[in-house]
């Protein structure tokens, strides 16, 4: 499989791209970033895009695609919800209508965040905007698409990009594990869940952390 890779720079994006970069069934990697990774493989490839909101600067690219990770995103701390909706709802929907102009035969991952709000309604300004950009994905001309809903994560050994307060909760992963599974997996998981629903599809749509966990665990080649 060939697949994009954005957010690479980010905690999960980067744990998704070592994912890729060691599955012997993904050929090559397209990280589509605003600065270099740092990272050299032989499948990996890196195209540089300044302004995400106009992704058709890089529009022929993006042609011959399996799949596309989508793993790039802000927090929505100290942001207004226009701001937060420019940076979220309209940059994603901007990035992927251009690939389904040119690659829409790809089944493209979106990592949204657990306690996303499909109805658009809930008090959680954050939880509308990502529940109204997983919907409009959704309705995307694509192969295939899958909202993935990750809580807490554990990072995998190597990743360089780790949010700062990660250092402080690591040790609670084991413990989270046991008491809330509902909530808790690895990133390694999340990136493996993403090729496995590529490969081989999945029945559920929107993937909460249980799905993702499952999903990681279904196929061992």
């Amino acid at each position: 499989m060939k697949v994009i890779v954005t957010g690479a720079t980010g905690m999960v994006g980067e744990g998704v791209l070592l994912e890729c970069l060691q599955d012997t069934s993904i050929e090559q990697v397209l990280v589509v970033t605003r600065r270099p990774t740092g990272r050299q493989h032989p499948k990996l490839r890196e195209v540089l895009l300044a302004d995400f909101e106009h992704p058709e600067s890089i529009e022929s690219e993006l042609r011959g695609y399996d799949a596309c990770y989508f793993c790039l995103g802000v927090s929505s701390v100290g942001l207004k919800e226009p701001e937060y909706r420019r940076l979220t709802y309209d940059l994603t929907l901007g990035f992927a209508r251009t690939l389904a102009r040119q690659s829409p035969q790809l089944t493209f991952c979106y990592v949204s965040g657990a306690g996303t709000d499909s109805t658009e309604k809930g008090r959680q300004m954050w939880a509308r905007v990502k529940g109204r950009t997983e919907n409009e994905l959704l309705r995307l001309p694509f192969r295939a698409a899958y909202m993935f809903r990750p809580g807490f994560m554990k990072v995998t050994p190597g990743q360089r990009n780790i949010l700062p307060f990660y250092k402080y909760i690591a040790w609670l992963y084991p413990l989270a594990r046991r008491l809330t599974p509902g909530f808790v997996s690895t990133m390694a998981e999340v990136g493996r869940a993403m090729i496995n629903v590529t490969r081989h599809g999945y029945e559920k749509r929107v993937l909460e952390v249980k799905d993702i966990v499952e999903l990681a665990a279904r196929y061992r080649d």
